[in-house]
């Protein structure tokens, strides 16, 4: 099986060759280490959680619902993140201000961070593929600030347990106005 490639392809060329018109070129660095472009975003806050219910249209089938979060810029942009329904009772309550006797994830989140000695010093929602969120969490622990790949959901969350500011890059935020108008 060692073979196999070498026996369908051949060698791999490690020179240019003129008859192929290719070879291998490690001048230009993988995408992972280039840096990356500045990101243009808008400042959102959190308008509420929803919840939605749909009747199907059959009438035999029970409805289903559906819960997200709201996010508005000052330009009135807005971007529905959809969210599992403990998610969104947990931006509620964040919302609210409501403490939990117990901590759940979120909060428990936030006494670890704490404890650390850093904090949540923003969110960014950066990036939308095919119709799903990808967000960052940016914690600042002794100076230094590291990013940290979440759901935005989570991040949400975990932002207002922080009172720390929510961002959404404007091309997400003017792709959403697009598909939606």
């Amino acid at each position: 099986m060692g073979n196999d490639f070498k026996d369908l392809f051949g060698d791999w060329p490690s020179e240019p060759n003129p008859e192929r018109g290719y070879a291998f070129d490690d001048s230009a660095p993988e995408l992972e280490n280039r840096t990356p472009s500045p990101l243009s975003v808008s400042e959102c806050s959190v308008v509420n959680v929803y919840e939605v219910c749909y009747e199907n249209l059959d009438g035999d089938t029970k409805s289903s619902r559906t819960t997200f979060v709201l996010l508005q810029d000052d330009n009135g942009r807005e971007l529905r993140i959809f969210v599992m329904p403990d998610i969104a009772v947990a931006i509620q309550n964040a919302l609210e201000h409501v403490e939990p006797d117990r901590p759940s994830t979120h909060d428990l989140l936030k006494n670890v961070i704490e404890s650390l000695d850093a904090k949540v010093t923003r969110i960014t929602v950066d990036d939308m593929w095919h119709g799903t969120p990808y967000a960052k969490i940016s914690i600042n622990c002794h100076g230094t600030e590291v990013e940290i790949d979440s759901r935005p959901s989570d991040a949400i969350a975990i932002a207002l347990r922080f009172n720390a500011r929510i961002f959404v890059a404007d091309a997400v935020l003017d792709a959403n106005e697009a598909e939606a108008g």
